[in-house]
């Protein structure tokens, strides 16, 4: 076999010498002028060499190097052994090859040398055939056929279309397998371009996997084409009449509103039913569907079956909901831009849910907030292999192209934590963006060319051949669950009408519109394909348009009179929470002592034969004493504590970012690294038995094994979950501690302080906690530290995560809080608005690094201002603040906070929680408090026990306002200015004020922002009478809070009679156009001198 290898190699390197000269047979593709290019480049025409006799041992192309070779390989070892074994022909091959004379008649070195450039040809097609596709329904373009394809490149001519050829029989799928090792030229290319060069194009030669590349022809180099009976094309013809008399239909009701029809491509419709269909046939029961707005009315129509009186309501101006109390209305959204879902019946007698997401004008902006909740349904069902939930996103051909989150979307399709077993892509062709030629749009040959940097098949198809789109449509749904990867439909068609309906597409594209003007719809092109056929009769589809025609009329009279009575798209999960409208009761956030202690051991126990970094097992060694001491609990072991405290309540938590595990500032340590194994062990996974697998999915938890026993008691609570006896567990639980102790560590029993503290461990949290937990969903912590450097992506991700489920804290946390802006669009268009405008909650939170601390203006500011800036509560009106009637929090659209103390951090994380409606919470998190010596917390502020510090006469919550820490009465007359800060500055004004023995200030720390705590504000108003009043911030003027602040403060200063705008004196950094100096020295400068200037004696001139 070394001298085959040699051979091998050998002609490689004869190939490429001769192809640096120019003379070869081999494919040479080169980029057209891009003023020639259409919807994708062809190859440069180049005229072909003159065929010349090459020796065989300088043939090679891939199939010496490839699968080919290992088949090649083993015939040969046969050979060797005995050169009858195997067929003449390869007889004489071997012969050849190895210089030997044939000593036998049959097929001549000159034959095998054809037959080599023979499969060079098939190559060239399956690799360049979808070049010479048709895929233009319009015809507009002109593409020399690619030089590899032609025959004269490989010596052959016309004479040689009916002589037979050697072809072998090889170890890959499709025609090349069949037992026909000898040919004739004519079937061979007949072949070839019935399955290559027809109506649909495809490109997966790419691909590196043998298994999937063998598949895929399997099923595209198939004897006949596909050929659907009559049934199935009526049923094919009934759904798209509907998607065409659908968009006509609009067209005559109204002939001048924005509707952005799907003319053009009504085909897409009956395709993507069919590939419901099939994947439901093959275990899908949930599809989450994302697409933009071109034709997005007709999908909501006819494919999720959105009522159409509420879609025709939508175009007349609509109504309000009026028969349900309490219902939130939002501000509405274009009809373009809203979701539904449905239960559908498939052809097949199944039912699969659909859902379609709502999505802003922001082209591709949604993709990555499907596949969070696709990821979401998927963690939520228990699809442990992906089979059961789908996603499903449409594009546009400019803006999958141009859009860099298509990419990121992409790029998170393999990643552990963000894999969803692969999503559709179809791509609507239009073969124009807006009024831009492709050739001016992008770079690539197909605007799909982005896929390809994956191992991801293409399957271009002519948008006007209604079957071709229903067989690559469901090709695709075959492909998706066969190989749980993605896979992409590029549907070539056009735009019968303009980017909406009342532009003029002429004035850019007049020769394209021209052609359409006078080109036949795909459903004239059907009917009259059936028609020639005999299996319909004219009558037959007269009477279907008419029963289509019947129906929307139906519907458009029952609109006139329609109102919507319920938000149809909320899944079961939300159930029971409020609306803005609605009165949600308040919640304490305090958690029983001996919980805290017991989950406190748990999140800070190593196991013991485990080896951490020294500086992380001091880490860990300093978090037991914290917990065991009850003092001194830093920033991370308070977030751990909120963490591990949802999770024995039944709560799901999902904490993701570029550096999560570790924490950007190395304050975290989540999971740790046995530096001499490299085993990873996360002890938020450990805080109680049976936590779910999707608990730490980014590193290797092979550490603690489920036992047999309560793997089998996990599958049984799935079936019934209220039949498991509570002393059924609890054996069971003593059974996988036993088995623990021999898998923890070294082999042998551990020690016996081991074994305590694993039964502290594992038998501390009391039973009615961990029972439920044996029925789905299970509670767990997913820790995703983020490989993926994407913004835009990863939070889009986690948006549509947390819009799934609210019985989940979903947390994403930015390297540092000014890297948030590369993911503004979804703050923007989802974040801050979604509820309004599609009456969808979330609770999503966002960990934004915020402080001065001499980083420059990259690293200082998380834009704190914007954040604010985008905050709907009125500052000029106070709500109602009752304690039992407040409803400000749920009315407005976000909350802000920007806390200073690990106790309130961890209150406003279980608040996010404990209560009956979901909000956005921005949080400006700590840097340099995350190890300040003055930022610690006693762990009686964590608990619910009444006299504790925490304790208030509502309970122990999230305090929104600390009042100054000096211990003043509710009315101190001898104050002479209250400083009101937010954020780490208060600890630098505190400690300044202790050096200057200024006990004639108060010092408040406003911890939320937004909304505003009118109430607490007036309070501190109240406390200290003749206080000069100062707004206090590290930002520049133009940033930070200030702006926010100011006229929120005055409305609360004239209620209660304190002054104006006026005396609102402010101390911080000036206007600045960036957000903090480069310098370490002036940064030093003025941080001092804003602290000394909210301090001084004298009274402070502003402005």
């Amino acid at each position: 076999m070394v001298w085959f290898r040699a051979g091998s190699r050998l002609a490689n390197l004869a190939v490429r010498r001769t192809l640096s000269q120019g003379r070869t047979y081999v494919t040479r593709t080169q980029l057209i002028d891009t003023q020639r290019r259409a919807f994708h480049s062809t190859p440069f025409k180049r005229a072909a060499p003159v065929p010349r006799a090459v020796p065989l041992s300088k043939l090679t192309d891939s199939f010496l190097d490839g699968t080919s070779s290992v088949y090649l390989e083993a015939l040969q070892r046969d050979w060797e052994a005995d050169p009858s074994s195997v067929d003449e022909s390869w007889d004489n091959f071997f012969r050849n090859f190895v210089g030997q004379a044939a000593t036998s008649p049959g097929i001549s070195g000159q034959t095998i040398q054809e037959s080599m450039r023979l499969l060079l040809l098939v190559r060239a097609y399956q690799v360049n055939g979808h070049f010479k596709a048709k895929l233009d329904p319009l015809g507009l373009e002109h593409r020399p056929v690619p030089d590899d394809l032609n025959l004269d490149m490989y010596g052959f001519s016309e004479a040689d279309l009916d002589r037979e050829f050697f072809l072998g029989v090889w170890r890959m799928a499709g025609f090349l397998s069949e037992n026909r090792p000898v040919q004739t030229l004519r079937s061979i290319l007949t072949r070839l371009e019935q399955a290559y060069c027809g109506r649909i194009g495809y490109e997966y030669m790419h691909i590196s996997d043998r298994e999937k590349c063998n598949w895929l022809r399997e099923r595209i180099e198939t004897a006949n084409p596909t050929e659907y009976n009559r049934e199935r094309r009526q049923v094919m013809l009934d759904r798209l009449i509907w998607s065409t008399q659908f968009e006509s239909f609009l067209a005559t009701k109204w002939t001048t509103a924005k509707r952005f029809g799907l003319e053009g491509c009504e085909t897409l419709i009956p395709g993507m039913k069919e590939m419901f269909d099939r994947s439901a046939d093959l275990g899908v029961e949930n599809i989450v569907i994302g697409m933009s707005h071109r034709g997005r009315l007709n999908v909501l129509g006819n494919v999720v079956r959105k009522p159409l009186r509420q879609i025709f309501s939508e175009f007349s101006g609509g109504t309000k909901p009026t028969d349900e109390v309490g219902l939130y209305t939002g501000t509405g959204d274009v009809k373009y831009h809203l979701g539904t879902s449905y239960d559908r019946p498939t052809r097949g007698g199944k039912r699969i849910h659909l859902s379609l997401v709502a999505n802003p004008s922001h082209l591709e902006a949604v993709n990555p907030v499907v596949l969070g909740k696709t990821r979401a349904k998927q963690y939520y069902s228990s699809d442990d292999d992906r089979t059961k939930n789908l996603g499903i996103l449409i594009h546009g051909d400019g803006s999958f192209a141009g859009q860099g989150v298509v990419y990121e979307t992409f790029h998170l399709s393999a990643l552990p934590n963000y894999t969803t077993g692969g999503t559709i892509h179809i791509v609507v062709n239009n073969q124009v963006a807006f009024t831009t030629d492709p050739s001016s749009g992008r770079s690539s040959q197909y605007c799909t060319d982005v896929a390809k940097a994956l191992d991801v098949p293409i399957f271009h198809v002519n948008g006007d051949d209604l079957e071709a789109v229903v067989h690559v449509c469901e090709l695709a749904a075959e492909w998706r669950q066969t190989f749980h990867s993605d896979v992409v439909i590029d549907i070539v068609c056009y735009r019968r009408f303009g980017h909406n309906e009342i532009d003029e597409p002429s004035f850019t594209q007049p020769k394209m519109y021209k052609v359409i003007r006078n080109h036949p719809s795909a459903l004239e092109i059907y009917k009259k394909k059936v028609l020639e056929n005999g299996e319909l009769s004219k009558d037959e589809i007269d009477v279907i348009q008419k029963k289509v025609m019947t129906i929307l009329n139906e519907e458009f009279e029952a609109s006139k009179d329609h109102i919507t009575s319920k938000r149809d798209w909320l899944s079961a999960y939300w159930l029971g929470f409020k609306s803005p409208e609605q009165l949600s009761r308040i919640r304490n956030t305090g958690v029983k002592p001996e919980i805290l202690t017991n989950v406190g051991k748990a999140i800070t126990t190593i196991p013991e034969n485990f080896k951490p970094h020294k500086a992380v097992k001091r880490i860990y060694d300093q978090r037991a004493q914290m917990i065991e001491s009850g003092e001194g609990i830093d920033w991370a072991v308070g977030e751990a504590l909120a963490f591990a405290t949802l999770l024995v309540e039944g709560n799901h938590v999902r904490l993701s970012g570029q550096d999560v595990e570790r924490g950007t500032f190395s304050h975290r340590h989540s999971v740790i690294h046995d530096q001499e194994t490299g085993e990873q062990y996360c002890p938020l996974d450990h805080v109680m038995i049976n936590q779910n697998e999707e608990l730490f999915t980014v590193s290797n938890r092979n550490f603690l094994n489920l036992s047999p026993e309560c793997l089998s008691l996990k599958k049984r609570a799935r079936r019934q979950p209220k039949r498991i006896r509570g002393s059924e567990a609890h054996g069971i639980q003593k059974a996988h501690l036993r088995r623990m102790r021999h898998t923890v560590g070294a082999p042998g029993a551990t020690s016996e302080a081991h074994q305590g503290a694993l039964e502290a461990h594992y038998f501390a949290i009391p039973y009615f906690f961990i029972l439920p937990f044996f029925s789905p969903p299970y509670p767990s912590f997913s820790l995703v530290n983020t490989r993926s450097l994407s913004e835009f992506g990863v939070l889009g991700f986690e948006l549509g995560y947390s819009m799934e489920n609210p019985n989940s804290l979903v947390i994403w946390e930015a390297q540092f809080g000014d890297f948030s802006n590369g993911a503004q669009v979804i703050f923007d268009q989802f974040l801050s608005s979604g509820e309004a405008k599609w009456l969808r909650q979330t609770g999503l939170t966002v960990l934004l690094p915020h402080g001065y601390d001499g980083q420059g203006p990259e690293h200082s500011s998380a834009r704190l201002e914007r954040f604010l800036q985008m905050s709907d509560d009125n500052p000029y009106v106070i709500p109602d603040m009752d304690s039992t009637l407040r409803k400000q929090i749920q009315e407005c659209n976000w909350q802000v906070v920007n806390v200073t103390t690990p106790a309130n951090y961890f209150h406003v994380l279980r608040r996010q929680l404990h209560r009956e409606f979901r909000k956005p919470l921005i949080v400006m998190a700590p840097k340099n408090l995350l190890r300040h010596k003055e930022c610690k917390s006693n762990l009686s502020e964590f608990d619910d026990v009444e006299g504790h510090p925490g304790f208030d006469k509502q309970g122990t919550r999230f305090k929104r306002l600390i009042k100054d820490q000096n211990m003043h009465s509710d009315r101190e007359e001898g104050i002479r200015r209250l400083v009101l800060c937010s954020g780490k500055v208060y600890y630098e004004l505190d400690d300044e004020r202790k050096k200057v023995n200024g006990s004639d200030v108060a010092i408040c720390r406003v911890e939320q922002l937004c909304p505003f705590p009118y109430n607490l504000i007036q309070r501190e108003l109240n406390r200290y009478p003749n206080a000069e009043i100062v707004w206090c911030q590290e930002e520049p003027m133009n940033m930070g809070a200030y702006s926010y602040i100011a006229p929120r403060l005055c409305t609360a200063m004239k209620s209660v009679g304190r002054g104006n705008i006026d005396d609102i004196k402010y101390v911080g950094r000036p206007p600045s156009a960036a957000t903090a100096t480069g310098f370490l020295q002036v940064h030093g400068k003025e941080q001092t001198e804003l602290v000394h200037k909210a301090l001084q004696p004298q009274p402070i001139q502003f402005p």
